[in-house]
């Protein structure tokens, strides 16, 4: 392949792709991937910037570079067979039993890095100039959340909870804009969200997740 003549970030998605690293897989370090694909490190570090907007990876300081569990939106016939059975009501309903209480859990154990990726998802889905890439940085400002109550075991409840609400998402919410305006009601209530977990407040964290979830009720179903 001529890497002088092919686009970056293409290159750089076929290698993930073509590579076989699934969800979680962690990518070889910038000094590997530039010798590999024959690209400047510097190439490298805006292709992988790219990337992580899109939601394929994402980064863990002093760690490495991995795969997102977003990085494969199709949910499996198991999701969709289930998003079918359950209404936008009971899925509201799973959402305010579960999310508020480790938006909790997040105020409490919240490390710096996660609340590093809970701001930059904020600002990313402000600046987004889609629906789709909305939806993106808001999976990822919500599993920020997930993560940042460090426990696998909820994160792994919040990724299964939040690959049914995808399945049931999809055939139930219309859109009459391009993109999000910019006064859209969950930019302020994200913004309350990870205040409250920076300011290591878990009520106030308990309860801006669960006006957030009944807010997100109201404009997309209109039932809490």
């Amino acid at each position: 392949m001529d890497t002088e003549t092919s686009d970056p970030v293409t290159l750089l998605r076929s290698y993930i792709l073509e590579g076989g690293f699934g969800s979680g897989g962690k990518l070889p370090p910038e000094r590997q991937l530039t010798d590999e694909l024959g690209l400047s490190r510097a190439t490298i570090r805006k292709a992988l910037d790219v990337l992580e907007r899109d939601g394929l990876i994402w980064r863990h300081v002093g760690k490495g570079t991995f795969i997102s569990e977003h990085s494969n939106r199709t949910p499996s016939s198991a999701t969709v067979e289930l998003g079918r059975q359950l209404t936008p009501f009971r899925m509201i309903r799973a959402r305010l039993a579960i999310e508020p209480a480790i938006a909790r859990e997040a105020a409490v154990n919240a490390s710096g890095e996660t609340l590093t990726r809970m701001q930059r998802a904020i600002d990313r889905a402000k600046a987004a100039t889609t629906w789709h890439e909305y939806e993106i940085q808001d999976d990822l400002f919500h599993r920020a959340v997930a993560e940042a109550s460090d426990n696998l075991l909820l994160l792994s409840l919040f990724d299964q909870l939040n690959e049914v609400r995808r399945a049931v998402a999809w055939g139930a919410v219309s859109r009459e804009s391009a993109h999000p305006s910019t006064d859209h009601s969950s930019f302020a209530e994200h913004d309350a969200i990870a205040a409250a977990i920076a300011g290591r407040d878990p009520h106030a964290a308990y309860e801006a997740m669960r006006r957030h979830i009944g807010s997100v009720a109201r404009r997309l179903f209109g039932e809490v």
